[in-house]
């Protein structure tokens, strides 16, 4: 079948291009439209696998997420604004403590780097769908109904209190009684599980489903970050599983893989939390790179310099992220000679992230500034993570890192880092990509005001934070006396998170406001050069309707003299192509499943599943079958798709 495929696939000739061109008659589009949509109804939402529903449900819970963590943040500030405050207690201030890194780290940080990838990979790339797409869905509900979980615990009283790290012996069973780091864990084992199969489905889709002639050397570089994340995710996230399965099992069967009085080792945790806790740094890091590379280009009206140096940079950076886990560890009773090596590691780190920005600095110096909001976003960037970077490099030094560790030094260096070298681009991408999302323009004015509502608030919260931290302020205080200096540097931070919070509100607003009356958009309303603007804004169910044969690296900047389309695919079925991992040559076309309840069935039996483990580790006995009974209906082949196989086999 390959072989046949092969053939009737080259683009090359009246073969590789559909009747009328790139845009299909309205009778192909409708019926490719009605092939590709997700059912209507309630029953037909929860069936949904259309990969831009399934990354859009993403998009808006993780930043649902964001907003709760937020108001969690928000609440500790306005705790420690002045000294010897009341607002609350010491008990709920470790609450609220943990479910905001916890949140922030697994429930906003990583999943909306894979959502926003989820949307725009398959437009970016020629592709109608992601690989797998009903394991897509599952993930977006296994994801949703973690979360559930985690701020359900806080509803009822019984949230973790142990740090969004969950240090043991603090989480083991001596000292967090009750279930909520229970169900830390279990909630790390669903986030993680999201994250592992979205992983898959990216690998996927990006090595096997780009449109022919997109080889590995013209994809876009948002691609590439995209790739090297997943990977990195891949051999990551296991780790943070397995410790947590170890500290739920400590917890709950007796077991003592952290009791060193029994054989075990607190430590253990740590370098098994870590192993995944900083390359996470990275999974939250370079998928922003990725957007960067896309906004700069753009609007700098060039391609971006140095492509070669920039995909080696993000790989070196993938693996170089491996071997840092230790900086977290400094304070620890490690050998010095090893804690030297990671202070080298850590280091070395800095140089693709430095060749990345002198490529982008290239980039924008020899192009012709357009200076919009997405733009904005990415300069402030710049600024931020020049900071962040350089507090990191302080920290690398052992003898440094052991006067500052655990002060709000780290907790500033962190948030530079994650906030100003994430979600500053992370807005940049809303703004940049939300024409494609919705189909309408967000307002340039509301969102130069959110920006230096963001930028002011980021940089007042913030800053002050290194002063503390060198002042002797240690983290994790729910409340200081008066007198050590660090009333004023406290307040200044207070103010400025609640200005991040007007700013984040006025984002809201700016969203809704357009999406009920905002600009209608073009297709490619910035100029730009891939191949997501080359379809309508919002894409229809089916994004192309006809797959595009690419010549370049910007599609839209490199248009061929005739352009060339693949034809061949079927209208009334979901039909897609795959082509080879190198250099993208047609290869065979697959059917693609459709719209199932099964998935969202198998998520609520995990979900019980993981709940009942919780209280009983009978709860796995009991909540296989169920699991097993949904995922095998999920799996079981219909007989239309077969029988529509079949025929396609007699096709010449």
């Amino acid at each position: 079948m390959s072989e046949h495929a092969s053939s009737r696939f080259s683009p090359s000739d009246d073969d590789s291009r559909p009747v009328d061109g790139p845009h299909a008659s309205p009778a192909v589009r409708a019926t490719l439209a009605a092939t590709w949509s997700d059912p209507p109804g309630i029953i037909g939402a929860l069936s949904a696998i259309n990969h831009k529903t399934v990354s859009r449900r993403f998009i808006v819970t993780t930043f649902a997420f964001f907003v709760l963590g937020g108001m969690l943040a928000l609440a500790m500030r306005t705790q420690l604004a002045r000294p010897d405050m009341r607002l609350m207690g010491p008990n709920l201030y470790n609450e609220l403590f943990t479910m905001h890194g916890t949140t922030m780290m697994f429930l906003f940080a990583v999943p909306v780097m894979q959502a926003v990838a989820g949307y725009l990979v398959p437009l970016m790339i020629g592709a109608r769908s992601v690989a797998f797409p009903r394991m897509n869905a599952y993930a977006y509900w296994v994801f949703l109904f973690g979360g559930i979980l985690l701020f359900g615990s806080l509803a009822v009283n019984d949230a973790p209190a142990a740090g969004w790290f969950s240090y043991v012996p603090l989480a083991g069973p001596d000292y967090s009684p009750g279930k909520g780091s229970d169900i830390w864990a279990q909630m790390i084992t669903f986030t993680e599980l999201s994250g592992l199969l979205e992983a898959v489905i990216l690998i996927s889709t990006i090595f096997k489903m780009r449109a022919p002639g997109m080889s590995l050397n013209r994809m876009p570089l948002f691609v590439w970050a995209t790739l090297v994340t997943q990977f990195m995710v891949i051999f990551a996230m296991p780790s943070v599983m397995l410790c947590s399965t170890a500290l739920i099992l400590d917890r709950l069967v007796g077991t003592h893989f952290y009791n060193p009085a029994k054989g075990g080792d607190v430590l253990l945790w740590q370098h098994l939390f870590w192993f995944f806790g900083h390359p996470e740094v990275y999974l939250v890091f370079i998928p922003p790179l990725g957007f960067i590379s896309s906004i700069i280009p753009t609007f700098a009206r060039r391609p971006v310099f140095g492509y070669p140096a920039m995909v080696l940079a993000l790989i070196a950076t993938a693996f170089l992220a491996f071997g840092l886990w230790v900086h977290h560890m400094f304070a620890t009773n490690l050998p010095e000679l090893g804690k030297s090596f990671f202070t080298a590691a850590s280091l070395t780190i800095a140089i693709p992230s430095a060749i990345q920005i002198f490529c982008w600095i290239g980039t924008l110096w020899t192009g012709r500034l357009n200076l919009r909001t997405p733009l904005l976003y990415v300069l402030a960037f710049f600024f931020i993570l020049v900071i962040g970077g350089m507090t990191g490099i302080m920290v690398a030094s052992v003898p440094l890192d052991l006067q500052v560790h655990d002060t709000y030094f780290v907790v500033a260096h962190l948030h530079y880092v994650l906030l100003g070298g994430a979600v500053f681009p992370l807005f940049g991408a809303f703004f940049y990509w939300f024409p494609k999302f919705a189909g309408r323009m967000l307002s340039e004015r509301l969102g130069r005001w959110q920006f230096w509502l963001f930028f002011i608030g980021f940089n007042v919260t913030f800053f002050p934070m290194h002063l503390l931290g060198l002042h002797g302020m240690p983290r994790r205080v729910w409340t200081y006396p008066h007198g050590l200096g660090w009333d004023g540097m406290n307040f200044a931070s207070t103010i400025g998170a609640w200005t991040i919070g007007v700013s984040v509100l006025l984002f809201i607003v700016n969203v809704v406001v357009t999406l009920r009356s905002g600009q209608q958009a073009p297709a490619d309303p910035w100029g730009a050069g891939t191949l997501e603007w080359s379809v309508p804004s919002p894409p229809p169910p089916h994004n192309f309707d006809a797959i595009p044969v690419v010549h370049g690296r910007d599609p839209m900047w490199e248009p061929p003299a005739q352009p060339r389309f693949v034809g061949g695919l079927a209208a009334d079925a979901r039909e897609v192509l795959m082509t080879s991992v190198l250099d993208a040559k047609p290869d065979h076309r697959p059917l693609f499943p459709s719209p199932s309840i099964w998935p969202f069935i198998s998520a609520i039996a995990t979900t019980i599943l993981f709940i009942g483990s919780i209280y009983t580790p009978w709860a796995i006995v009991w909540g296989s079958p169920p699991v097993a009974v949904a995922m095998i209906a999920w799996f079981w082949p219909k007989r239309g798709s077969n029988a529509f196989a079949a025929a396609r086999e007699q096709r010449p």
